[in-house]
């Protein structure tokens, strides 16, 4: 059932790559289905101890507008484990480190056309990372804020962040602190 029974990729770009497979459906017919190849990617939801939590503003040029997100990136890093690319994303996009990590919540963004898994962390006991980091392209115009939890997710729910991995995150933070950060799970 579902098998793939032809493949041929038909754009392969810096970031994604696309293919059209050929299934056969349960009837015996067959479809074609477009298919984005997409790295996996983390987010994180750095929580202070005042209970707040760090906003990233970032220019997306495909809707041409700044949205309010997580820290974030793409596990695109050879040999490098997720919990390994959140924490240099974090470092990255916002100077710091976390002595406490936990996994909040698993995604796949968009899976009627998407491979893309994304991992979203929590990241506690924070302090300022070591090194630095030269930032570019969009990056280079980051917004940073810090805002209560609270105030992020009443955001979430006027509309105003839109972003799935905040508002996945963002969520899945504001549940996790409901039941005093007991029960979550490991971050590998």
């Amino acid at each position: 059932m579902y098998e793939v029974v032809a493949s041929r990729r038909v754009y392969e770009g810096k970031i994604i790559a696309v293919r059209v497979d050929e299934v056969r459906m349960p009837d015996g017919s067959t479809v074609e289905r477009e298919v984005v190849e997409h790295a996996d990617a983390v987010a994180i939801v750095a929580a202070d101890p005042e209970g707040r939590v760090l906003l990233i503003r970032q220019y997306r040029h495909p809707l041409g507008s700044r949205l309010w997100e997580l820290p974030a990136g793409l596990r695109d890093m050879a040999g490098e484990g997720a919990r390994e690319t959140a924490a240099r994303e974090l470092a990255e996009e916002a100077g710091l480190a976390a002595d406490t990590w936990h996994t909040l919540v698993d995604l796949h963004p968009s899976p009627g056309m998407s491979t893309e898994l994304v991992r979203v962390y929590l990241a506690r006991d924070l302090r300022a990372a070591g090194g630095e980091f030269t930032a570019s392209g969009e990056e280079a115009d980051l917004e940073r804020e810090w805002v209560s939890l609270e105030v992020a997710v009443a955001r979430v729910e006027s509309g105003e962040i839109t972003n799935g991995l905040a508002v996945a995150g963002l969520l899945a933070a504001a549940r996790a602190r409901e039941r005093g950060f007991e029960g979550l799970r490991a971050a590998h």
